[in-house]
């Protein structure tokens, strides 16, 4: 990703800290297009970079940032991939880290974090009681937040998930990206990576509906899309297969509704069973194994359609955020 040096956040070279993230490819999916006869399916394969997800843009940004600040020490609130992804990028730079995680996390985002000598906190409940113990944490220590969207860097090193679209598609974007949300950063800094790309003169102004997937146990961008003012009321989040999505109380909600409404895009939600099934219909149609956030995409896509709200002829692009393998325990696989 660092092709794109200039239009990210790091003054001096040296301070980059890479481990060859980026640059993932761009698949056909050819046999699940002619289910629905549609134009043109593809999926951005983000779980070929480093770590194994999306994670690794953000962290890379975010390292080198911290290097050139010279900060040594960090923390961050984890449902799994950006904590392993944190540890990996730190041990490179040699700086502690901290990460707490929900303690019913699959093992392996555990043993990942482990492996690079982070420290791992282990939480009841979900992402958002992980963040209080970071809080707490970080006024007793003192010690740098690296959470989602409270610091700058990870969204610059997302964002350049943008700029490959537009490159790896000879600068046509597509008429439709599918993005699974828990977070928001890939959606807003894919979003962000656009306008940069207009102002540049690289692509034209008509840009693509944007789409967020989030999973039906706990869906607050969904639930706050439909009923913004009352929306806390009756919500009640639950833990998912989908571990990156399960994100009760997002803190760039605004950011998100800001692209779903500029792009004239939507929000849907997929259930832990379509999950498990689109786990498997991918795998036996495009013989691609994908994570549970990446396979929502396709219910999506099979959402979308029903409603018309995707035509045959529109191209349409599907975010794959992760690596299956972190995920076999919790699969359903019978």
């Amino acid at each position: 990703m660092w092709r794109y040096f200039e239009m990210l956040p790091v003054k001096d070279e040296k301070n980059i800290v890479s481990l060859e993230e980026g640059m993932t490819p761009i698949i056909p999916l050819n046999k699940l297009a002619s289910r629905f006869d549609l134009t043109s399916l593809v999926m951005k394969d983000e779980s070929k970079n480093p770590a194994g997800s999306f994670k690794a843009r953000g962290m890379s940004a975010a390292v080198s940032k911290m290097k050139e600040f010279g900060i040594d020490r960090c923390i961050i609130p984890t449902a799994g991939n950006a904590g392993g992804a944190l540890a990996a990028y730190c041990a490179k730079a040699n700086i502690q880290c901290t990460v707490v995680m929900p303690e019913d996390a699959p093992e392996v985002f555990k043993k990942q974090c482990k492996h690079y000598d982070a420290e791992l906190i282990l939480v009841h409940g979900l992402i958002n009681n992980c963040a209080i113990k970071v809080e707490e944490i970080k006024k007793q220590k003192g010690i740098f937040n690296v959470s989602t969207m409270k610091e700058p860097y990870r969204l610059e090193g997302k964002k350049t998930m943008g700029y490959e679209i537009a490159e790896q598609l000879n600068w046509q974007l597509p008429d439709v990206i599918i993005c699974p949300v828990g977070g928001g950063t890939g959606l807003i800094g894919i979003w962000k990576a656009f306008k940069e790309l207009i102002e540049l003169g690289w692509i034209q102004e008509k840009l693509p509906r944007m789409i967020a997937v989030q999973i039906a146990n706990c869906a607050p961008l969904f639930a706050s899309y439909k009923d913004h003012a009352n929306w806390k009321e009756h919500f009640s989040p639950k833990p998912s297969i989908a571990y990156g999505l399960a994100v009760p109380y997002p803190f760039a909600m605004d950011l998100m509704h800001n692209v779903i409404n500029e792009s004239k895009g939507e929000v849907i939600t997929v259930t832990d069973d379509e999950i498990n099934n689109a786990v498997r219909e991918i795998e036996n149609e495009e013989n691609i194994l994908i994570s549970p956030e990446g396979a929502a995409t396709w219910k999506a896509v099979i959402h979308l359609v029903a409603k018309k709200l995707i035509s045959k002829d529109e191209e349409v692009l599907l975010l794959n955020t992760g690596s299956d393998y972190k995920h076999l325990e919790s699969l359903i696989t019978a």
